[in-house]
């Protein structure tokens, strides 16, 4: 349960004899699962193991406001990732990992300086059927759950539309990437959004653009249109992500595609199938776009806990000798997926409860 800090301003009362009043909410999110891939060892062989994070990330955060009057707001966010199976810090190098930003809210909107969600990532919540997290777009990018450190970021919203936009002096300074004397480029980053919603309508567009090195001249873009829409108990979803990624003399380019389709059976039960698809023709001649299939039923126990069952499929293609490497771990080689065409299943059954 969220829990509540109010505090009075000494200096308010002390100066004017009114007092601004101030509030810090304790929240976040645990969540565990046990997992069974198959062919995810060397040898070939399936594991089974428990998993932090199946439907969402394990979180704890900090997150206040104060009215300072005239429908201004003072705000801040501390948010800090966890691994539920064994309780250490998802990153080590980072209090904060997730979130650490302060600002100012109005009616005009929030500007914030600090440790943020890009709208690149923001996009991928809103329109992924999966909302970034286990089986979803983020198995195929992993860049769609971008945070930049030094970031100014405004979000908006007037109406039914909501903008938003970020700029980063250096967006991962843990790793060595911005804030270098002499080389304000290095990893300077900059990304803007458009959403709309009306009704059972809810369409949305983003540009993200990063330069991670320099010396190479290495720089990576991604734009992004999706939406979905709901009639009745059913939502429908549709996107298209483009990425870029150059450096002198060489680029490549990939295109996703998804869809999917959420179903509330009951007010408790609610299932959800979606598929992805990766053109990735332009790094290669041969045809090796791999797919992704995956499907859940959710059962909620209460407001804040709920059970829920995964599944998903990864399709690798193969052509002229070549395949693509697909695991639903990503493209990062850990599921030990090998071979020609090797394709690779996996299945999750867990509980998250919120706070």
């Amino acid at each position: 349960m969220k829990i509540k800090l109010l505090a009075i301003s000494a200096a308010a009362l002390a100066s004017t004899g009114a007092h601004a009043q101030s509030s810090v909410t304790l929240y976040g999110l645990v969540d565990a699962g046990v997992e069974y891939l198959t062919k995810s060892t060397p040898n070939g062989s399936g594991v089974g193991k428990m998993q932090s994070a199946g439907m969402s990330g394990s979180r704890w955060g900090l997150r206040g406001a104060e009215d300072l009057g005239g429908g201004l707001k003072a705000v801040f966010t501390l948010e800090s990732g966890l691994n539920t199976d064994d309780g250490t810090a998802a990153n080590k190098d980072r209090a904060f990992n997730r979130l650490a930003y302060i600002g100012l809210q109005s009616k005009y909107g929030t500007l914030a300086l600090g440790r943020q969600q890009t709208p690149l990532y923001d996009f991928g919540v809103a329109y992924d059927p999966r909302s970034i997290s286990r089986y979803s777009l983020y198995t195929l990018d992993k860049g769609m759950s971008s945070r930049a450190d030094n970031a100014i970021k405004y979000t908006g919203t007037f109406g039914g539309l909501t903008a938003s936009a970020l700029y980063s002096f250096g967006y991962d300074t843990v790793n060595g990437i911005g804030e270098k004397a002499g080389d304000d480029k290095l990893g300077r980053e900059y990304a803007a959004s458009l959403g709309y919603a009306s009704g059972p309508l809810n369409i949305g567009i983003v540009y993200d653009f990063k330069q991670p090195d320099t010396v190479n001249n290495t720089q990576i873009q991604r734009a992004g249109v999706a939406g979905n829409y709901a009639f009745g108990p059913a939502k429908v979803y549709a996107g298209y992500r483009w990425k870029k990624e150059s450096q002198t003399g060489a680029s490549a380019t990939t295109n996703i595609y998804w869809s999917g389709l959420g179903y509330n059976v009951t007010p408790a039960l609610s299932l959800l199938g979606a598929l992805y698809y990766m053109d990735m023709k332009q790094i290669s001649d041969a045809k090796t776009n791999p797919w992704l299939f995956m499907a859940q039923a959710d059962y909620a126990l209460s407001k804040r806990t709920d059970l829920y069952f995964m599944t998903a499929y990864a399709l690798n293609q193969s052509d002229k000798g070549v395949s693509s490497t697909l695991t639903l771990d990503g493209f990062s080689g850990k599921g030990y997926v090998t071979g020609e065409k090797t394709n690779q299943f996996g299945a999750m059954m867990g509980i998250r409860h919120r706070f």
